[in-house]
């Protein structure tokens, strides 16, 4: 009969062996490290895992050593005398050391691929955010990154007084070279544009594609002289054909500049005014830079389109509009021969500038409306007319293309105010792409039938004009105060000027040089042989018509003396 000892041992030893298995096989687990399926657990899961590991590590060999001491203190080993104790602990003491230098390798790979996929998470980080600030057809940076950069780029130039600038690039006609070459010809096109402005800047400059045909550039530690000066490298890269290797056909941009502190004041404004800028570019023909000019382009608004929209309403439904005139004068005699008719916002009109209101107007669809109350104001301040005069008036061509407009309305408004149709003059400024050449020609043929006159407005703005003038014959070509300017320097212009001369002689047009601001500039458009003129020097914008004769002599006095001084000191 098997004594009650040996039953009781027994049944514990196999007990332990139960659960020494069970160790096994949790041991095997730990050291082995996760199952496939644990590597796509989450990170966090798996960090408690590693948590639960660790405790087990340290636990674990502190139970087993406990263990041991207790089961041999009860029950004694089979094995004669304490030898066989002193194996036992011996044995532990070696292999539990081994069993968590072993256990602790297995963690801290786990910890190390964690590490491992914690670098590469970040690394993918990195890549991906790059790739969502960068234009992929380009290779610049996108509107995003140019928020981005433009925030901080306004943040150091107002902390350290260091000057900023930013031009706002639109690339002309993208939307013909879609339809004639498909949009393979169009990528092509924005492609060389971001070729021309990374080969235009320096290390520190940041250029960004920010909408479909529209880019920026900023231009840290650089003011408005130098930002131009950078405007026109691209402008006439652009007309090569991306460069002198002539990698595309020629294009046209229109470039719009501001700079911070000169010409704005406040940082916040920046790119406010480099979008005036370039509005005004595009509206005066294009294929031109131009630097915001305050009193040119009049003060930024920051209103949503909606609101714009209502002030215009608003300034439509009360005539919220005061005309003012500018005379035009022949520069043989003097004589006034015709008063260009503007527009000027009330005092109280919601919207304080004319540039302000016709951008409203033509973003609310409203500019053949605004154009009419505009003529029939001008009309009635202007009546009546001397015999030997003309009013001139300016008229979109955006109005003369467009189904709500009617010659009909247009006679009916000279004809309330009393002023013959043969003492009118149309000015068309191609501020705009003419999207039906057809329909403009229609109309203003109907005009011209009746007796109305049409002069090319803005000529030499960019190509203003000058796209018209291959479309439609002009009685009077009026020449923008760039070119006007520009010839004092540039014998360049000089050649524009006559080219324009000979093809007004060919059509019986007369020229008119606008922007006449010093005596050397009337002197030199006299002696080139322009024949009408208009601009601060000989008259300035008033609400009266002011028609008296002017002195040529009395006004260009100051050059001849000047000369004269010049001659005699070379």
């Amino acid at each position: 009969m098997t004594p009650p000892r040996t039953v009781v041992g027994g049944h514990h030893h196999r007990s332990r062996d139960t659960h020494i298995l069970h160790a096994a096989r949790t041991t095997r687990h730990v050291m082995q490290g996760p199952l496939p399926e644990d590597r796509d657990a989450p990170v966090g899961s798996r960090l408690d895992r590693i948590r639960r590991d660790l405790a087990l590590a340290l636990a674990v060999p502190f139970v087993v050593l406990m263990g041991v001491a207790t089961v041999e203190a009860i029950w004694p080993s089979v094995l004669p005398g304490h030898e066989a104790s002193l194996a036992v602990v011996a044995v532990a003491g070696v292999l539990v050391p081994l069993l968590m230098a072993y256990w602790a390798h297995g963690i801290l790979g786990k910890i190390q691929t964690l590490d491992d996929e914690r670098e590469q998470l970040a690394d993918l980080y990195g890549r991906a955010r790059l790739d969502a600030l960068e234009d992929a057809l380009t290779g610049l940076g996108n509107h995003r990154a140019f928020q981005e950069e433009l925030a901080r780029q306004l943040t150091s130039a107002s902390r350290h007084d260091a000057p900023l600038s930013l031009l706002l690039v639109d690339v002309d006609d993208l939307k013909k070279v879609n339809d004639e070459h498909g949009h393979v010809g169009g990528d092509e096109l924005l492609s060389a544009v971001g070729r021309i402005a990374s080969a235009a800047l320096r290390r520190s400059d940041r250029a960004f594609r920010v909408g479909g045909d529209e880019f920026a550039i900023l231009l840290p530690n650089t003011g408005m002289d130098v930002a131009l000066a950078v405007a026109r490298r691209m402008l006439a890269s652009a007309l090569s054909g991306g460069g002198p290797t002539g990698q595309i056909a020629p294009f046209s941009l229109s470039i719009g500049v501001s700079s911070y502190p000169a010409p704005s004041t406040q940082p916040e404004n920046l790119y406010r005014q480099a979008d005036a800028a370039l509005y005004w570019c595009k509206r005066h023909g294009r294929t031109a830079v131009v630097g915001f000019d305050p009193g040119k382009h009049g003060g930024t608004d920051d209103r949503s389109v909606a609101d714009l929209s209502e002030a215009v309403g608003q300034m439509l439904n009360r005539q919220a509009l005061r005309p003012v005139y500018q005379p035009i004068f022949a520069l043989v005699d003097g004589r006034a021969i015709g008063f260009e008719g503007l527009i000027r916002p009330g005092l109280d009109a919601p919207l304080g500038d004319a540039s302000t209101l016709f951008a409203a107007a033509e973003a609310a669809g409203r500019t053949v409306e605004l154009d009419l109350l505009c003529l029939d104001i001008v009309a009635a301040g202007a009546a009546p007319l001397e015999p030997g005069t003309y009013l001139s008036v300016n008229i979109s061509p955006r109005t003369l293309e467009s189904d709500l407009f009617s010659p009909t309305d247009l006679k009916a408004i000279f004809r309330r105010h009393a002023i013959p149709f043969d003492q009118v003059v149309l000015e068309l400024t191609e501020r705009q792409e003419v999207e039906d050449i057809e329909q403009l020609r229609q109309n203003v043929a109907l005009c011209r039938k009746v007796g109305m006159r049409l002069a090319a407005d803005d000529v030499g703005a960019g190509n203003a004009g000058l796209r018209l003038l291959t479309e439609v014959h002009f009685d009077i070509v009026k020449v923008d105060l760039s070119l006007v300017q520009g010839g004092i320097l540039h014998d360049p212009s000089h050649a524009v000027l006559r080219a324009l001369q000979e093809l007004a002689t060919q059509w019986d047009a007369t020229i008119v040089a606008e922007g006449v601001e010093t005596a050397e500039q009337l002197a030199v458009i006299r002696e080139l042989g322009i024949s009408a003129g208009q601009g601060y020097l000989l008259g300035r914008p008033a609400g009266a018509r002011q028609g008296e004769s002017i002195d040529l002599a009395r006004l260009t006095a100051p050059y001849r003396r000047a000369a004269l001084v010049s001659q005699r000191a070379s």
